[in-house]
């Protein structure tokens, strides 16, 4: 096979043509321990080691084994990676070798292995090369990226209920940010009409997905947080009324280094972004509605943390767990009414 033609075309035609394509990826799973079974996932964010040896930080080593336990005692059918995958500045191309020293050589716990991750972009992947994060997907069987946003379909096993999970790339929704420093707010999107185009979709997957008996949508940016980057001013305008209009039962993302749960209008507000870094910050805390926060951890000795989500036919349950294995908080939200 030869390496020099990329079979997906020049790289301005396949982007132009991904900004209108909806992509559906069906997600096939195994009943879990309950008669009726349930989908399981685990959600981690910020986790993209350091552009220096040993190009995985300790607290991503420790978060990796811990959700390899959590995979092997709670049970999940594939990890959901919420952005900022590799820092500071992404990859380079296709073949860069982070992808082995920080992804592949570190996730190695057995529970692990044969998970499939679904990926989406953050604001240190824009920083690098996010087409080569979207074509790696063709050289590592775990790792499936299949366009800046798509859709999954997440069926309930041993009922008739579905559930649906809808990833964003919210740096080309609301333009780029940096996480550390003198970068700021996201400046707003750098093509509109991309940005435009993501929230068409969105609006078009929201209403088709009407019948679903829980809708997840998934982005970098946190529409809510009391930490150090706080809430999202672009997605409070843009995204907000859409997800409290379609009843959509949680919001998942990263970009603060810690973990959250908010809930405000009957949604859910999942920040897991402490795979790399954990920050204690709380500098946001009057800028989110008052009484939406439920928990907050960001204790600076911690060995990171990420979340489990169980969806069965009864309730979406998000289990916070610390690096160490110890829970920290669990919730429980109620199917749509549908």
């Amino acid at each position: 096979m030869g390496g020099d033609q990329d079979p997906l075309g020049p790289p301005d035609t396949w982007m132009l043509a991904l900004l209108w394509m909806t992509v559906t990826v069906t997600v096939t799973v195994v009943a879990g321990g309950g008669p009726e079974g349930a989908v399981q996932f685990l959600a981690v964010g910020d986790w993209g080691g350091v552009p220096d040896p040993p190009f995985a930080t300790p607290r991503e080593v420790a978060t990796a084994a811990a959700m390899g336990r959590a995979a092997t005692d709670l049970g999940a059918d594939f990890v959901l990676a919420l952005g900022d995958n590799f820092y500071y500045k992404g990859v380079r191309d296709e073949w860069d070798p982070r992808f082995q020293e920080t992804f592949e050589r570190v996730f190695t716990a057995p529970g692990l292995r044969e998970l499939p991750w679904f990926v989406l972009a953050g604001n240190h992947d824009h920083a690098g090369n996010v087409t080569a994060q979207l074509a790696y997907s063709r050289h590592s069987p775990r790792w499936h990226f299949p366009h800046y946003y798509y859709s999954l379909r997440l069926s309930l096993p041993g009922t008739n209920a579905s559930a649906r999970l809808l990833v964003l790339d919210t740096v080309l929704l609301c333009g780029g940010g940096d996480d550390f420093g003198a970068g700021g707010a996201p400046r707003g999107p750098q093509d509109a009409e991309a940005a435009a185009a993501q929230l068409a979709w969105l609006r078009g997957r929201l209403a088709a997905a009407r019948h679903d008996r829980y809708v997840l949508v998934a982005g970098h940016y946190p529409v809510w947080s009391v930490a150090e980057h706080g809430p999202t001013a672009c997605l409070v305008q843009l995204l907000r009324p859409l997800l409290r209009r379609h009843r959509v039962t949680a919001y998942l993302c990263g970009h603060d280094h810690n973990l959250q749960f908010l809930e405000e209008g009957g949604v859910g507000y999942v920040v897991s972004g402490a795979g790399n870094f954990v920050e204690e910050s709380q500098q946001h805390g009057g800028a989110v509605p008052p009484g939406a926060l439920r928990f907050f951890f960001g204790a600076p000795a911690s060995p990171g943390g990420f979340a489990h989500l169980r969806l069965d036919a009864h309730a979406a349950t998000v289990t916070f767990l610390e690096a160490t294995g110890r829970v920290l908080y669990r919730v429980a939200l109620p199917p749509r009414d549908l």
